[in-house]
């Protein structure tokens, strides 16, 4: 229960006593609703059984629907003990008093009950206190966001798509670890978990100034691919692979240079040196 109430007045008001809950038969006096005297200071309400005691000017200082309720614009009934009744859940209605009272309130944590609070902050048309649940909701749905977040490319139009999207250099890694035109060496997946892994390191590094795709199609079993200004400048496929039956070794060992994407200037080909995550 929140109460507001100071000064003599405060002696004079009629005590806060719980309306007696069922069993009332509809012909008694708890069930005769009467209107709501307009020269009342003090009001007493009844939110769905949760009981509040408040002034008619906290409840008609802001342009919600609880001032038209009390400003006389909406017919006002009570019970025989003078308890206006609402038929809406008095959960967060406290805290809709502070908030007419104070101009703010501290906010749930709980997103669920943030929710909650946003309900009847709509139902009142308080509207300050529905901007303020709203802010925080969407500040919660950011920080759950992913910070690094790499799509995958399906199909040729989905890259398209995604190349024409943005206006950033992009850095895509194809690995096909389904193709089985080739056999390995011992090495092989090694080398292409290697590779997978200074993608993963250069897209956490170079997030929101590259963007790094991921692709599962193709022939090939590992590719980088560079594109600037909406157009591949540089392709690199790293392999180290064994043919099944000629038993013949080919091998392209290539470095992306950090120091370059480090200065967005990858817009011309990357320096194409020896990596050692690409040796056999």
């Amino acid at each position: 229960m929140s109460a507001e109430a100071s000064g003599p007045a405060a002696a004079e008001a009629p005590s806060l006593e719980v309306p007696k809950p069922s069993g009332l038969e509809p012909g008694s006096a708890a069930h005769c609703l009467k209107p709501l005297t307009p020269n009342s200071k003090y009001v007493k309400l009844n939110v769905g059984g949760s009981l509040h005691y408040t002034t008619l000017r906290t409840l008609t200082g802001q342009d919600t629907m609880l001032k038209a309720m009390f400003s006389g614009r909406a017919e006002v009934l009570t019970d025989a003990g003078g308890w206006v009744l609402i038929d809406r859940s008095g959960r967060h209605f406290g805290t809709i008093l502070n908030y007419l009272r104070d101009g703010s309130v501290p906010l749930p944590e709980n997103t669920r009950e943030l929710g909650e609070l946003l309900g009847e902050a709509r139902y009142y048309l308080v509207q300050g206190l529905i901007e303020d649940c709203q802010l925080a909701l969407q500040q919660k749905r950011e920080n759950l966001s992913p910070l690094c977040l790499i799509p995958t490319v399906t199909s040729p139009r989905e890259e398209q798509q995604l190349l024409a999207s943005t206006s950033k250099p992009v850095v895509k890694l194809l690995h096909n670890r389904s193709n089985n035109k080739y056999s390995y060496t011992s090495t092989s997946d090694d080398n292409l978990l290697k590779n997978i892994e200074l993608f993963d390191k250069l897209a956490l590094r170079f997030h929101g100034r590259l963007l790094f795709l991921k692709d599962v199609l193709g022939d090939e079993i590992c590719c980088w691919s560079f594109y600037g200004q909406g157009r591949k400048i540089a392709e690199v496929c790293c392999t180290s692979i064994v043919y099944a039956t000629e038993k013949k070794q080919t091998k392209e060992d290539y470095r992306i240079s950090e120091e370059s994407m480090a200065q967005n200037r990858f817009l011309k080909p990357p320096d194409l040196r020896t990596h050692s995550s690409c040796r056999s």
